[in-house]
Order: structure tokens, then C-alpha cells, then sequence
């Protein structure tokens, strides 16, 4: 864990319970980390481009959470630069929850998942609504290419802090295309032993 993300997750009430439990200790040193590990590199980078959805936390003003999942095609959450994320706001039921919630509280945590991989990025950051009436070319660039959906607004995201989660409990799971490129060989196998098997059923030599 980040010293950045450290700072933000360990409240007072968090330490006192590490505290407790026996886990102080082995976290304290974090405090005094001096690379706060606060802007994202090329791993985070990629594995964000990787991601077609996220989990996206907010508060409202009554002190509720509110989870929703985020969806689109793999990359529609870019990294604009090592500080600032974004994306495309698509229409969606019409709620608004996220975006009441935000206007009263910027703070957003989002969740991306490689379940295939047991692998999960958590990152705390400030959210910045932008509409097209206020940056066009933004909502152009975010707005992913040849996908159906109607852009509302855009969503940039101040990185504060990111955490590389632990692959405990992790239970792995598998999109259609990840299988689809793990059975490719097999099918691939299949094919070639269908022929061989119809070339020595027509009793034909096998080639020099």
C-alpha cells in the first residue's frame, strides 16, 4: 500500500482498531514512507486501459454510499495524464445519483477488477462534472469511437491515492472473449484432426 493511500483509508478510528487487532505495527511504517506513490505509471495506465467497467463509489449529503457499476468498451476510462482520469458520462435511467452526489461531495472510489487475473486497483480521487457546452473537445476525445450511446457529460477524475488490492478471495471469473481465446487452440486442434481423420478414411497417403 501507498502512503498516499494510506493517509486517506487509515483515520483515526481505522488506526485504533489496527490498533486492537494487532495490526498497527506491520502498517506504521507507512507514515513515514517518503515516495507517496500518488500519480499512476505505466502499469496502472495499461491495466486501466485493459478495464471495460469499474465499480464507482460516491456519499451523498446524508452520509449514504452509493456503488454503482460503470460499463463501456475496454479503455473507455483513460488516463489523461499521471494525475487525471476520464470518461464519457453515458444517458443512462435517468437517476442522477452519482452525479447529486457529487455535487456536494467530489470524493469518488473506484474499484476496476481483472477477474481472469485476481487482480483489483482501488483509487480514491476528486471528481470534476465537465459538459460539452464547457469542453467539447474533451467530451470528444472521451466519447469512445462507434459506440451507441448517448454522452451526457464528462467525468474527470483527480487521482489522490491507488492501492494494488491483494488477490485473496478473488474468485476467478471469464468474459466471452477470454474464453473464446483460450478454446481458440483447442478448436484450432480439433480442425486439424477432423481432416487427418477424413484424409485416412478416403485412404489417402499422408504427403511427402
Amino acid at each position: 500500500m501507498s502512503r498516499a493511500y494510506s493517509d486517506l483509508a487509515f483515520t483515526s478510528a481505522v488506526r485504533a482498531m489496527q490498533t486492537r487487532m494487532g495490526s498497527r505495527s506491520s502498517y506504521a511504517r507507512l507514515d513515514q514512507a517518503e515516495d507517496r506513490r500518488d500519480e499512476l505509471t505505466e502499469r496502472e495506465a495499461e491495466f486501466i486501459h485493459e478495464r471495460d467497467g469499474f465499480y464507482q463509489a460516491t456519499v451523498s449529503e446524508t452520509g449514504w454510499p452509493y456503488v454503482q457499476f460503470r460499463g463501456g468498451p475496454a479503455g473507455f476510462l483513460k488516463v489523461l495524464d499521471a494525475k487525471t482520469l476520464g470518461y464519457a458520462d453515458f444517458r443512462g435511467n435517468l437517476q442522477y445519483i452519482s452525479v447529486g452526489n457529487l455535487a456536494g461531495n467530489d470524493r469518488v472510489s473506484l474499484m476496476l477488477m481483472d477477474y481472469a487475473n485476481q487482480r483489483r486497483l482501488k483509487i480514491l480521487g476528486r471528481v470534476r462534472l465537465v459538459s460539452e457546452a464547457e469542453d467539447s473537445a474533451l467530451l470528444a476525445r472521451l466519447k469512445p469511437p462507434q459506440y451507441r450511446a448517448q454522452v451526457e457529460r464528462a467525468f474527470v477524475i483527480t487521482v489522490e491515492a491507488y492501492d494494488w488490492n491483494c488477490p485473496q478471495h478473488i474468485t476467478p471469473r471469464f468474459t466471452e472473449a477470454e474464453i473464446e481465446q483460450a478454446v481458440q487452440p483447442l478448436r484450432t486442434e480439433l480442425e486439424q484432426a477432423r481432416l487427418e481423420l477424413a484424409r485416412l478414411r478416403a485412404g489417402a497417403r499422408p504427403a511427402p
